[in-house]
């Protein structure tokens, strides 16, 4: 085993590397170079990219479960903050949301960690075990669209400022369109839209949630 590569910080090496260039980026030779070891020598830490990708997203995750703070009365508001933590951790790396959705967890208590409490409180509150976990898919599938999207708009006007031009846009609709020429010009700051966005999400969740009350029973008469 190569002396002072350990593979906690072949996973920063690779964070880094993945803010540099990207995920097409993070390569096992592109790797190797930036921690100035012959490639092989990875393979006593990582046997793939994958298992390197699953190991980059469980020390995301972790940072995540540093953040949260304990579930409140609120499940509302829990998975609220959730959103808002997943998004700000996915948006500290170039190709965040790419990278790190969908990838395995390889620490079992970590997971344990993050949804068990979440879980608990959410039955408590009077949603089905089901329902807990659905919104909280929802929740974490509508971050990641999100900041897909977001990261790709940024990074490519960085590379080119033109890119989403208002002016070559609107030439290009015409004057034939002017109810989708003049949406365009509604898109705010991105932080202020994911919290419109998000609001909306939950608020289609808290409606599907809602438990009708009981009817009264009707006094029997003789």
């Amino acid at each position: 085993m190569p002396k002072g590569i350990t593979r906690e910080k072949v996973v920063e090496a690779a964070l880094e590397l993945l803010d540099d260039k990207g995920i097409e980026g993070v390569t096992v030779r592109a790797l190797a170079e930036r921690l100035d070891v012959r490639a092989p020598a990875l393979y006593w830490h990582l046997r793939n990219k994958q298992e390197l990708l699953d190991e980059m997203s469980t020390m995301v995750l972790r940072r995540i479960a540093d953040e949260l703070p304990p579930p409140g009365s609120d499940w509302r508001e829990d998975l609220a903050t959730y959103a808002r933590v997943l998004r700000a951790e996915y948006l500290r790396h170039r190709d965040g949301a790419r990278t790190f959705s969908g990838a395995r967890v390889s620490d079992p208590d970590l997971v344990v960690r993050v949804k068990e409490p979440l879980y608990q409180s959410w039955t408590k509150a009077g949603l089905t075990l089901q329902e807990a976990d659905d919104a909280l898919d929802v929740v974490v599938a509508f971050v990641v669209g999100f900041v897909i999207e977001e990261q790709e708009r940024l990074q490519s006007a960085a590379a080119d400022p033109t890119r989403y031009s208002l002016a070559e846009r609107d030439a290009g609709l015409g004057e034939h369109a002017p109810l989708t020429r003049d949406a365009g010009h509604l898109r705010d700051d991105s932080g202020e839209r994911f919290e419109r966005h998000l609001g909306i999400v939950l608020d289609g969740l808290a409606a599907r949630h809602v438990r009708p009350a009981p009817s009264p029973r009707r006094r029997r008469t003789r």
